[in-house]
């Protein structure tokens, strides 16, 4: 049996030794170099760019700018950004393309023989710029007095509505209310290896890329757009991708790298281009995860029964959509939390300024609506005295519960289950021990008195595939192998575009394929990620690659199975998945069935904190998933630990600094990702296989819950330790100091 096993990966081996080829690693020899020129602008109309010095540098082949750009305009699910800042005269583009949103925004892309001539002609670029004023936060976007994108109208472009039942009467009947504001920030990415690309013509004369990315077609579909060709034209490769978390779900390098590779051919060279981009240029150029600020209001009776939930959502979308607009619905289902509320009133909005766009990253909304959610939680159950493992027992969702969006949640709810397995494992109802010595510098003890130990306790959901309508989708094939004469198949293909960045889900497809098809893993051959041979996937995200991947595989296996059965040989099998449809949500009211599947996560967190100098260390992590099926419970337990990780850094020491739209710490040295030293002391990963019924073997994905209850369970430890709730992080040591000393606590 494959599944349910944890073979060594097949590709440990080469990322062991550095055998993998990433896009980084893969630089053909004789390539040609490419330089994105950035604008550094966070807002300005361009008034005129002259590359006559740049062109007369030694060594450079071409400048690509907006003149060569077919279509000036992108984005995922909204065309508001230009490929390259410049004038264009498409009637059907409608953002104005000479100006200037975002200091990251990309001018030029400079193509050389060498990085060090490129570096030189970038210097000598001519570039006239009017400055516009900027649009630095949510507080000055929300004034509408100067507009990102004029023409929407108003800077706050997106609004998601839920009305259901009466919050009025519910809030005027409560025993407790509880209301504050929260405060969210961004999130760097951080992946291992920068945006690297390289692009050519092929020998059909395809514009062909070779980078890491989230979704081969859609990243094909992109650059077809801006080239103005047909998809078929475009050829995407993914080889080794160095992590992703989301960041490389919207465009960077691609579409300059096609416009690059085919101004080079029509100059008669025959040549690839290739770029990579540093770790500032990688910081700066990608988006982040959306900082927001969350107003909310809960209402609970005095049993700790839930009657009533407000809130309003800000996501400040930065100077361009890329998912904004997705992300935002991800925050305004979870906003709410895990729980039954007969009446409830959200408004949520994605708000336009001139600084980083916020993009998909792990979690994709999760995190800030549940931030808020379980915090909400955890002071009403501070405000009535009731254990917070108690309060959720008392209003968690269950099978056959009305969600949010009023109507019933798919089958497969797991959520009590979950967080009586997560309880149970972190001994909550125990009282909490001494646990280790704790200094937070090595060589000076604390003073006495000066060390507290807590506990926190936090619950969720999230959307396991797309929702809101999106047409969920996902492609396999499988060509089933043998001898004449062979009664049973000896060997398999399987061909896959689904991308693997790290989390193992390759080695997950041979494995279903495997199962599916009755060989061992061994006998199964993948082939991944080229749009030249592997049908649409969809996405690396929404936690949906298993489930997706896993039905897909599953379907073309029978198929396949057929064809050995009717006498074909090779027999192959090609399905196209298609779950359960969701919904958009009524505009007004916000009901609908937005998701087919959901998982389900809870986790107990144990810290202790120095209240004379603000540093805590996390002790132990109880993590509890139902994942329906472990496909491989190794892999899975790296998902847990590595979100785990991820989200500590979030939490406690992530602070990108973004002053009047420029990113001021755009390097490691000072935006600090958790080092082995840094992260918790113990995770303890409690795996449920309560199987989903829609799953293949009954799995449901996991990779994004881990991290969306961390952040609200650390901060509840720490008010358990200190008496003091945070609203807003990173929990920096300077940040937890001045909390206390400002609530009056001191040794």
């Amino acid at each position: 049996m494959s599944v349910g096993s944890s073979p060594i990966r097949f590709d440990a081996a080469a990322k062991t030794t550095g055998a993998a080829g990433y896009p980084g690693d893969r630089r053909p020899a004789d390539a040609l170099m490419a330089k994105i020129v950035f604008t550094g602008q966070p807002h300005a109309r361009l008034r005129s760019l002259d590359l006559g010095a740049a062109e007369s540098v030694d060594g450079v082949v071409a400048i690509v700018t907006a003149a060569d750009v077919p279509r000036n305009e992108y984005g995922l699910t909204k065309f508001d950004q230009p490929v390259l800042i410049g004038p264009t005269d498409d009637p059907n583009v409608a953002v104005d393309c000479t100006i200037s949103r975002w200091e990251a925004d990309q001018l030029c892309v400079i193509v050389a023989e060498t990085i060090e001539a490129a570096d030189q002609a970038m210097a000598l670029l001519q570039v006239e710029w009017e400055p516009l004023p900027v649009v630095p936060d949510l507080d000055t976007a929300r004034t509408d007095e100067h507009l990102v994108h004029p023409e929407d109208g108003t800077n706050a472009y997106h609004h998601l509505r839920i009305r259901r039942g009466e919050t009025a009467a519910a809030f005027a009947d409560a025993a407790v209310v509880v209301e504050h504001t929260y405060v969210v920030p961004h999130q760097e990415h951080a992946y291992l290896q920068p945006e690297a690309a390289t692009a050519w013509i092929d020998e059909l004369g395809r514009t062909t890329v070779e980078v890491a990315g989230q979704w081969t077609h859609e990243d094909q579909e992109q650059i077809a757009h801006a080239l103005d060709v047909p998809a078929d034209q475009v050829r995407v490769i993914y080889p080794a991708i160095g992590g992703a978390f989301g960041g490389r779900e919207d465009m960077s390098v691609q579409i300059a790298l096609a416009l690059a590779a085919r101004k080079v051919a029509a100059q008669g060279i025959e040549r690839p281009v290739f770029t990579q981009w540093s770790r500032e240029e990688s910081i700066i150029g990608h988006h982040k995860r959306h900082r927001g600020e969350i107003h909310a209001r809960t209402a609970a009776d005095a049993d700790g029964r839930l009657l009533a939930a407000e809130a309003t959502v800000w996501l400040d979308a930065g100077a361009y959509n890329y998912t904004s607009n997705k992300v935002l619905g991800n925050a305004h289902l979870s906003v709410v939390g895990p729980y039954e509320v007969a009446n409830v009133s959200v408004d949520s909005y994605a708000v336009y300024t001139t600084t980083v766009p916020g993009g998909a990253f792990r979690g994709f909304g999760g995190p800030q609506g549940a931030f808020v959610a379980e915090m909400q939680m955890n002071r009403l159950a501070a405000a009535l005295g009731l254990d917070p493992v108690e309060i959720r027992r008392r209003n968690l969702v269950s099978e056959g519960s009305v969600g949010v969006t009023d109507v019933v949640l798919p089958e497969g709810v797991s959520a009590p289950q979950v967080v009586e397995a997560c309880a149970e494992a972190a001994a909550y109802a125990e009282p909490l021990g001494d646990g280790a010595p704790f200094s937070p510098f090595a060589s000076l003890p604390p003073s006495p008195g000066a060390v507290r130990r807590g506990r926190g306790f936090a619950a969720g959901m999230k959307n396991v595939g797309f929702s809101f309508g999106f047409p969920e989708r996902c492609e396999a094939e499988i060509h089933l192998r043998g001898e004449p004469g062979d009664t049973d198949p000896s060997s398999a293909d399987l061909f896959h575009a689904g991308a693997e960045v790290g989390q193992g889900a390759h080695q997950a497809f041979l494995q279903m394929a495997a199962e599916a098809v009755g060989l061992e893993v061994d006998a199964v051959r993948g082939h991944f990620s080229d749009t030249a041979f592997t049908g649409d996937s969809g996405s690396a995200s929404a936690s949906r690659l298993t489930f997706m991947a896993g039905n897909s595989i599953v379907e073309a296996a029978a198929a396949a199975a057929k064809a050995w059965a009717d006498g074909d040989r090779p027999a192959i099998g090609h399905v196209r998945y298609t779950p359960p449809a969701t919904e958009t949500l009524d505009p007004e009211t916000g009901a609908g069935q937005p998701n087919f599947c959901y998982g389900y996560m809870a986790q107990a967190v144990e810290v202790t904190v120095d209240i004379e100098t603000g540093h805590l260390r996390v002790d132990r992590v109880v993590s509890c998933h139902d994942v329906g099926r472990a496909i491989n419970p190794e892999l899975l337990r790296g998902q847990i630990e590595g979100a785990v990780v991820q989200a500590h850094g979030y939490t406690l020491s992530e602070n990108l600094q973004v002053v009047d739209g420029e990113i001021r710490n755009p390097r490691f040295s000072s935006y600090l990702i958790p080092g082995i030293g840094d992260v918790p002391t113990t995770v303890d990963s409690v795996v449920l296989e309560l199987a989903d019924p829609l799953g293949p073997f009954g799995a449901r994905g996991v990779a994004e819950m881990p991290y969306i209850t961390y952040a609200p369970a650390v901060v509840a430890a720490v008010h358990d330790a200190t008496g003091v709730w945070f609203d807003e992080f990173p929990l920096t040591p300077s940040r937890v100091l001045a909390g206390l000393r400002s609530a009056g606590v001191t040794r």
